[in-house]
């Protein structure tokens, strides 16, 4: 054991309840600048779940629960975790190797980003954008990673077939374990291939894609929580529009004339619009007001490029 991880594990020796381990952690969280965008947005969110969580409690538990006495046994497994996430900065979700979008929980480790996205909330207005009454029958996430997004559009579209494409044989391999899981191997087919280069041609009503659109000298400068994410799945090239370039113009004819692309492209929309003037983009309303995805007809895809 190295200095510091003692020195941390000293910190908690009088630590006999997951309230006091709380208290302890959001301050540790303080002192050692830890980013925790990746499955809460704040410290005592996350803290609170890694304890939960570390302790085989329910994510549900009533507050009375922060008063029980912690064991030795218990202490010392929540001492090897924060030692992981407070000096080794490995995110939350690798060390639980799950992740929740609304009421779903996916498995996940190195192999995949920590599922999160504006779409959560978003997929259940995607049909709103389609002509009334249009039927979603063929949908596509294309940089599935985990499939988490694949799954809830399978959720959400009980009555349509799914595919989601990825580059990454070990993301597909996480992808296959969260298909399973869910039961929806029947509806959904995953697919190896950059975009679309080895997916067999097909017409969507709904294009839906988190690619990576992280420009590469900001993927240089990340906290080091991101480090241990796959670059592959975040770094977007230069000015992080490599992938989205190629998956707009392998969009054309890929979509029924009445369907429609939708991107989650984080602080690309000025760098989109610059890029694409003529291609009319809808930037959608987000809870928060990022407002960072954009949905295209295809009726304007073409002869916006």
């Amino acid at each position: 054991m190295n200095k510091n991880a003692a020195k941390l594990i000293a910190e908690t020796a009088s630590l006999r309840t997951p309230g006091d381990w709380l208290r302890w952690a959001e301050k540790a969280y303080a002192r050692h600048d830890i980013v925790t965008a990746q499955v809460a947005d704040n410290a005592h969110d996350e803290a609170l779940y890694l304890i939960l969580r570390t302790l085989g409690l329910s994510l549900d538990s009533k507050p009375k629960v922060m008063k029980r006495p912690v064991s030795p046994l218990q202490a010392k497994a929540l001492q090897e975790v924060f030692v992981r996430r407070i000096l080794e900065r490995v995110p939350a979700g690798y060390l639980t190797q799950e992740a929740w979008l609304g009421p779903y929980r996916f498995f996940c480790d190195e192999r995949v980003l920590i599922p999160r996205s504006y779409f959560l909330e978003l997929i259940p207005t995607l049909a709103e954008h389609l002509p009334p009454g249009t039927p979603v029958r063929e949908v596509v996430d294309v940089c599935t990673g985990s499939a988490c997004l694949a799954i809830l559009l399978a959720h959400e579209f009980p009555e349509a077939r799914v595919d989601g494409v990825d580059l990454s044989p070990e993301a597909l391999e996480v992808a296959k374990i969260n298909v399973r899981d869910h039961g929806v191997g029947d509806r959904l087919t995953l697919w190896q291939s950059d975009v679309f280069d080895a997916v067999p041609v097909r017409q969507y009503d709904i294009l839906l894609s988190n690619p990576p659109y992280e420009p590469s000298d900001l993927c240089d400068d990340l906290p080091p929580e991101f480090e241990h994410e796959p670059r592959l799945a975040l770094d977007g090239g230069a000015d992080g529009l490599v992938i989205i370039r190629k998956l707009l113009r392998q969009a054309v004819e890929r979509l029924q004339p009445h369907g429609i692309v939708v991107l989650e492209v984080g602080e690309l929309r000025e760098a989109m619009e610059r890029t694409w003037p003529k291609l009319r983009m809808e930037w959608l309303e987000t809870f928060d007001g990022s407002d960072c995805c954009c949905l295209i007809h295809a009726r304007d895809l073409a002869r916006g490029l």
